[in-house]
């Protein structure tokens, strides 16, 4: 099987420069060449086409296909013909939304949100019409057991929080928390949390950045 490696070198590409074309960063190339992330059909779709190749090809299916060959190197483009059409993006946002992640840091040990996603995946049927979903992975363990670690929650940025809701909440130094919206006051959100021990505790409105209700989850 041709490996992603080849198949960017045959197409006279550096990982910048596919990673531009596929509207991704050079790390996440790196990750998929080198198996640290797993090729998605998702991933596949994004590169095929930079790559000159059928979605199937990245995704190691045994499908015949013409052998690879380098090609002559072509002309810089401009920017502006490199970027697709205003459709195909349309499209594309219709079809998947990203996939955000967060990361300890810091003494406290509170959770902060990487930068861009770090994946795409399709939209569930009751996103489909949502403003700017997004998924986002449970990390650590103070909402079990309603939310574990690994879990992969579905947001939607724009619907208003009932209590009793599942929320992402992200705070201006840009801490993230995952916790259950009991109310908002004049002066504060109050969330509640179920590990170590099932507590409520305000977050101040002045130290809060946005706030967004999960609407959904996928299993690992």
């Amino acid at each position: 099987m041709t490996t992603m490696r080849e198949l960017r070198q045959a197409a006279g590409l550096s990982q910048e420069k596919l990673a531009e074309l596929a509207g991704t960063s050079q790390p996440q190339i790196n990750k998929l060449e080198t198996g640290q992330r797993k090729m998605t059909v998702d991933w596949a779709v994004k590169l095929a086409q930079p790559l000159g190749v059928e979605p199937a090809v990245l995704l190691g299916l045994d499908l015949p296909a013409a052998p690879v060959t380098a090609r002559p190197a072509r002309p810089a483009m401009p920017a502006l013909l490199r970027t697709p059409p205003a459709g195909a993006q349309q499209v594309q946002a219709a079809a998947s939304m990203p996939v955000r992640a967060a990361a300890r840091g810091g003494v406290d040990q509170e959770m902060f949100l990487e930068d861009g996603p770090i994946d795409w995946i399709a939209r569930p049927d009751y996103l489909k019409n949502a403003r700017d979903p997004y998924a986002m992975y449970v990390v650590g363990e103070s909402m079990m057991p309603r939310f574990r670690p690994a879990q992969l929650l579905h947001v939607n940025p724009h619907k208003p929080p009932a209590p009793g809701a599942g929320v992402v909440v992200v705070k201006r130094n840009k801490a993230v928390l995952v916790k259950e919206f009991v109310r908002r006051g004049p002066e504060a959100v109050v969330l509640r949390e179920y590990q170590p021990a099932d507590r409520e505790f305000a977050v101040p409105l002045e130290d809060l950045d946005t706030l967004h209700t999960v609407v959904g989850l996928q299993e690992p």
